[in-house]
């Protein structure tokens, strides 16, 4: 029988006038397993405890458990304590686990939701499945150093002193925002003190950080179009009109009209999602001065910018120029491993106690943790080294992805030559729609998403998008091969 690691008190309903204590535990026990408070195999107070925690003779107690378990309700072990049994005697029976509502009792009235509770939709949630081609937005899980981040965790926790066991600043662990200023300066250019650093869960809390800070309801807010849903959703909660702005070949289109009236605009230059084109240093610096004359505030979503397998690395948008308005924010969950939940958002120095303020009065501080492990991996070279390891391995997966898709799928699927990134977008041929490519592939065990979802204005092509970084080689060729066949009778139809 399965076994808690150990009992808590247990909490009885009110006693009836003149109720006999033995019958009052006996009850208030049953009650606690039918109604589901107390499951299978649960561990139930001593008796001495609980007789000390009602004020009451042990005998009592000894009494009402012995009753429980000759009915079949608990069972007892020398030496081991009295658990709940698996199966209570009533549900066998047939016995309601709740009482009935009286009759005359009407519906519990609707709770009165605030708008920004009937806005908000649900993000979908990564599901624990195992991966194959083409899942999108995984790195390679299977060779992240998992012992390596062991042995670091367990350094950081033996040498673990009060103060960092007492938790940390709203904006995050004071090592960590240091280590993460360092690492932007030198990996991606950002122009940044540690002040600036605010410690996140991801880049989704930091969207939703910004759009609450400098966005009301009805105010305009530049997307890219195609785009990432999770900004939609972060900016739609808060009531902003979104305005969808086409993306080319160097990226978001800067067009004054279009964006005429912007408070915010969110990017994403270093690998564009999803069509994955790298914005030209030309639109970069465009769209910078159309932000200065606007008094508009950008949204750069540096999501997997790590990774740059052609050319120079370029720098961010926030280092392009010094005091650019321009919110940085990013992730470690693509870089190291998704369950990490860190990220980081570079404030400019106008934000910083604004921020400071609202952090303090909502998660008060992150974990502090992980954040120490972190601060750790960075300051002792790990995550550097890391990320020149698995930026050979997915170079290696990606001329792979396109090799095969050049000798097999032809016109068919034109994969978008992406310099950057975890995955990639293909364009599907003409006659061709994704739909019945998804549901085709996935009946032979292969994933592959359909760009359409990520459209929000007229602009629209039929394509679907192919993750690589977390594909071994041989299961991208099996892939490659299973969708050329799947486009082959697509297309017959």
């Amino acid at each position: 029988m399965p076994r808690s690691a150990g009992s808590l008190d247990l909490v009885l309903g009110p006693r009836a006038a003149g109720q006999p204590a033995q019958r009052w535990v006996y009850e208030g026990v049953r009650a606690a397993i039918l109604d589901g408070r107390l499951r299978g195999g649960a561990r139930l107070p001593a008796s001495r405890d609980l007789a000390r925690q009602h004020g009451l003779a042990r005998g009592t107690v000894v009494a009402a458990f012995s009753q429980l378990q000759a009915e079949g309700y608990v069972r007892s072990t020398v030496g081991s304590g009295t658990f709940v049994g698996q199966v209570p005697p009533d549900a066998l029976l047939g016995v309601g686990r709740f009482p009935e509502a009286p009759a005359s009792a009407g519906r519990s009235p609707r709770l009165r939701l605030s708008r920004f509770a009937r806005r908000v939709r649900a993000f979908p949630v990564l599901e624990p499945r195992r991966t194959r081609a083409f899942r999108t937005d995984l790195p390679a899980l299977e060779l992240f150093p998992a012992t390596l981040w062991a042995q670091v965790t367990g350094r950081v926790l033996r040498r673990a002193s009060t103060r960092l066991l007492l938790g940390s600043e709203p904006l995050g662990h004071r090592p960590l925002r240091d280590a993460v200023a360092a690492h932007l300066r030198s990996a991606r250019g950002a122009r940044c003190e540690p002040e600036q650093i605010a410690i996140v869960s991801g880049v989704q809390e930091a969207l939703d950080l910004v759009a609450r800070l400098l966005v009301d309801p009805g105010d305009r807010v530049g997307l890219e179009d195609p785009g990432y849903g999770g900004a939609a959703r972060a900016f739609s909660a808060v009531g902003a009109r979104l305005v969808p702005v086409p993306v080319d070949g160097e990226g978001l289109a800067v067009d004054a009209r279009r964006l005429r009236g912007a408070r915010v605009v969110y990017t994403t230059p270093a690998h564009q999602y999803p069509l994955g084109v790298t914005m030209s240093i030309t639109r970069r610096l465009a769209l910078l001065r159309w932000a200065r004359r606007s008094g508009a505030v950008l949204i750069e979503d540096d999501y997997d910018g790590e990774y740059r397998y052609q050319g120079r690395p370029i720098p961010a948008l926030q280092g392009l120029e010094a005091d650019a308005p321009v919110l940085l924010a990013g992730s470690f969950g693509k870089v190291l491993f998704p369950a990490l939940r860190l990220g980081y958002l570079v404030l400019p120095g106008a934000l910083v106690e604004r921020v400071t303020a609202l952090r303090s009065a909502t998660v008060r501080h992150p974990p502090v943790l992980d954040q120490a492990v972190l601060a750790a991996f960075i300051e002792q070279g790990h995550l550097s080294r890391h990320v020149r390891r698995m930026r050979e391995v997915y170079a290696e997966r990606r001329a792979v992805l396109y090799e095969a898709a050049e000798r097999m799928l032809g016109e068919r699927l034109v994969l978008s030559p992406v310099e950057a990134g975890l995955q990639t977008t293909g364009l599907l041929g003409a006659g061709l729609r994704a739909a019945p490519v998804v549901r085709g592939a996935a009946e032979q065990d292969v994933e592959v998403t359909a760009l359409g979802g990520e459209w929000r204005g007229r602009f629209r092509r039929e394509g679907l998008q192919l993750g690589f970084a977390a594909v071994p080689p041989e299961e991208i060729r099996r892939g490659v091969e299973v969708l050329a066949g799947v486009l082959d009778r697509a297309r017959s139809l």
